[in-house]
C-alpha cells in the first residue's frame, strides 16, 4: 500500500492567523515608511514662515518699506518674471502681502515673510490682529512701527497710540499665547547677554552654573510687549529741510533721538532711520530679528548713533549711560517714568454703536438705533513723556511766537491781525480829524487871513511856514512835501503853476470883497482889471497842469 504523499502543514490555525496578521503588519510598516519619507522630503522643501505686523505710516510709505526689504530692484535684474511680484493689498483696514528672502547669491530661498499692514491705530481694529497671534506664530512674529521725518513732533504720541493698541490685543489672548510670549521675551532679553543667539546668527556664550548672564540695566525691559519690536523712521532726508527751512539745529535732532531711545529701551526695541533709494541696514535688522541668516555670507549688524541720518540702535545694545552721553542735561529717568505713566493712564474709550450708546446720550442715527462713534483723546497724565516731548520738539508752523522765542529762521504764513471793527474805528477818528482841519483851513482862508496879492499872513497863534512864494499852514506843507511843486516851461521861463493859480484866486477874492481887509493900491487894481480875464487865465493854467505832454518836473 502506497504511502500517502500529501503533506500536511504543521501550522495551527493560530499560526495561520498570526501569519496573515504578519503580512498586514508588513504592509502597514511599508506604508508608514513611505509616508515618513515623503513627509521628510516635504518638510525639507517647506520654507520657514515668518510674520511681520506693520503698523503706522501711509499706503505709500508701507509700500516703500516692503520694496526696501524685498530688494525689488535687484530682483528685476535677476528675474525675468519680475511682473509676477506679489501685489500689495493695503488700501483698506488690514492689508497683506508676502515676499521670499533670498540668500546672498540670490538663488536659495531662506524663508517666506508675510506682511500684515495696518495704518489706523483705532481700537476697533484690534479684532483683526488677534487671529494673527497663535502659539505657533508668536515665536516667528515681529512688530514694526513706521514713523516719518516729515512730522517728527508727532512721533511720541503716535508711538503711544500703537503701543496701547498692542497692549489691548496681547492682553486678550489665550493663556497658551501668553506663555509663548513669555518665552519669547525671555529669549530676547538674554540675547547678547550670555545666553541664546546673537542677532548676527552667532551662538552666544552658553550660560552655565559658573557663568551668569549680564543683569538688565535700569530702564531696560520694563514694559516687554511679548513680541519683538522695531521702530523705523522713514525719509531721513527731510532732516535737511528741517535744518534749512525750519531752523532746526543739532540740539533738536539729538533731543528727538534721546527721547526715542529712552522709550524704546523700556520695550527692548530697536530703532533705525532710513532714506529712500539709499542702502541701509534695514533688511539685516529685520531679518536677523526674525532669526533669518544667510548661509553664505555673514552680515554683522553694526550700531550707529553718530550719523544723524543713518541711526541704527540694535536691541539689547543701548543703555541710560549711552543716552546721556549724546547730549548733557537730558533727564533720562524722568522720561522713562513719564512713559510708564502714559501707558498706565486710563484714557476715555469711544462709545460703541447700539442701544448702550443710545441710552447714554439719547441720540440715534436712523431707525436701527445706531449712533455715531465719538473718537476723542483724554488729557495726558501728570509728568507725561508725550507732553515733555511735544514741549521740547514743537511744530514750527503752529505759532509765530514760539518761532521768535527759539530764534529760528523759518518763514511763517500766520499773522496775528487786529479786529476789523476796532481797526475801522481808529481810521474813522483819523479821517474825522483831517476833515475838521480841512474845514477850519477853508474858513480861515476867507475870514481869518489878511489877504494880499503878494503874501498872506496866518491867523493869530498859528505857525508860519515859508514856502518861498506865500505862507501856508503845516497841514498844507506836509501835502506839498509829498506832491512837490508843479512847474512847466513857458517861453524859456520856469513857472510855478500852484503859485499862479493861488495868485488868481487871491485876485478873484479881491474883486468879490466889498471892503478889503487891508489897504490896496486902487490904481494898480483899476489898471490891471481891464487887461486881465481872471477865469480864462485860471482855466489856461489848469490846462497846462493837466496836460500829459507838458514838461512838468
Amino acid at each position: 500500500m502506497a504511502g500517502n504523499t500529501n503533506r500536511y502543514s504543521t501550522y495551527t490555525t493560530a499560526s495561520v492567523q498570526s501569519g496573515s496578521d504578519g503580512k498586514n503588519g508588513d504592509k502597514t510598516e511599508k506604508k508608514d515608511l513611505w509616508s515618513s519619507m515623503l513627509d521628510g522630503v516635504a518638510s525639507a522643501k517647506r520654507l520657514p514662515e515668518k510674520n511681520i505686523i506693520l503698523l503706522g505710516g501711509s499706503v505709500d510709505s508701507q509700500r516703500e518699506f516692503f520694496e526696501s526689504l524685498s530688494n525689488s530692484e535687484l530682483r528685476r535684474t535677476l528675474d525675468r518674471n519680475s511682473n509676477r511680484m506679489p501685489p500689495v493689498a493695503n488700501s483698506f483696514a488690514l492689508g497683506y502681502t508676502y515676499y521670499d528672502v533670498l540668500d546672498a547669491d540670490q538663488e536659495d530661498t531662506l524663508a517666506r515673510i508675510s506682511l500684515y499692514t495696518l495704518t489706523n491705530p483705532s481700537s476697533t481694529f484690534a479684532s483683526l490682529l488677534r487671529p494673527l497671534l497663535t502659539p505657533q506664530s508668536i515665536p516667528n512674529t515681529l512688530i514694526v512701527i513706521l514713523l516719518d521725518w516729515s512730522q517728527p513732533w508727532k512721533w511720541m504720541r503716535q508711538l503711544r497710540e500703537w503701543v496701547l493698541l498692542l497692549r489691548t490685543v496681547l492682553i486678550s489672548l489665550s493663556e497658551d499665547c501668553k506663555e509663548a510670549m513669555q518665552e519669547v521675551m525671555l529669549s530676547w532679553r538674554d540675547r547678547g547677554r550670555g545666553g541664546g543667539t546673537n542677532l548676527d546668527g552667532t551662538t552666544a556664550v552658553p550660560v552655565s552654573d559658573d557663568i551668569v548672564a549680564l543683569p538688565v540695566g535700569p530702564g531696560e525691559w520694563e514694559d516687554g510687549l511679548g513680541l519683538p519690536l522695531c521702530v523705523v523712521s522713514q525719509n531721513a532726508e527731510k532732516m535737511e529741510y528741517l535744518e534749512k527751512n525750519q531752523g532746526w539745529k543739532e540740539e533738536e535732532f539729538d533731543v528727538v533721538l534721546q527721547f526715542m531711545r529712552t522709550v524704546l529701551l523700556r520695550h527692548g526695541a530697536s530703532l533705525i532711520y532710513t532714506t529712500p533709494s539709499t542702502t541701509s541696514q534695514l533688511p539685516s535688522l529685520i531679518h536677523s530679528s526674525l532669526g533669518i541668516h544667510s548661509l553664505l555670507k555673514k552680515q554683522p549688524l553694526k550700531h550707529n548713533v553718530i550719523d544723524r541720518d543713518k541711526i541704527v540702535v540694535p536691541p539689547n545694545w543701548d543703555s541710560w549711560g549711552k543716552i546721556r552721553v549724546l547730549r548733557e542735561g537730558f533727564d533720562v529717568e524722568r522720561v522713562s517714568k513719564g512713559w510708564e505713566a502714559d501707558l498706565d493712564h486710563t484714557y476715555p474709550q469711544p462709545r460703541q454703536n447700539g442701544h448702550a450708546a443710545e441710552e447714554e446720550n439719547g441720540q440715534t442715527n436712523g431707525e436701527n438705533g445706531e449712533t455715531e462713534v465719538d473718537e476723542y483723546e483724554g488729557e495726558d497724565p501728570e509728568g507725561s513723556t508725550v507732553t515733555l516731548y511735544e514741549l521740547a520738539v514743537q511744530d514750527p508752523t503752529m505759532d509765530a511766537l514760539q518761532l521768535a522765542g527759539r530764534n529760528t529762521h523759518s518763514t511763517n504764513l500766520e499773522v496775528s491781525t487786529e479786529d476789523t471793527q476796532a481797526f475801522l474805528g481808529q481810521q474813522l477818528k483819523i479821517l474825522e480829524s483831517f476833515k475838521q482841519k480841512n474845514d477850519e483851513g477853508a474858513r480861515g482862508g476867507v475870514d481869518g487871513y489878511k489877504t494880499s496879492s503878494i503874501n498872506k499872513k496866518p491867523l493869530e497863534g498859528e505857525d508860519e511856514i515859508d514856502t518861498g512864494s506865500y505862507n501856508i499852514r503845516p497841514t498844507e506843507a506836509k501835502v506839498l512835501e509829498h506832491i512837490g511843486p508843479v512847474q512847466f516851461n513857458m517861453g524859456g521861463i520856469q513857472v510855478d503853476a500852484d503859485d499862479m493859480v493861488q495868485r488868481l484866486k487871491d485876485r478873484q477874492a479881491y474883486g468879490s470883497t466889498s471892503e478889503p481887509s487891508t489897504p490896496v493900491d486902487e490904481t494898480v487894481v483899476e489898471q490891471a482889471a481891464p487887461q486881465m480875464d481872471t477865469e480864462n487865465l485860471q482855466a489856461f493854467f489848469h490846462g497846462l497842469m493837466n496836460r500829459r505832454g507838458g514838461s512838468g518836473k
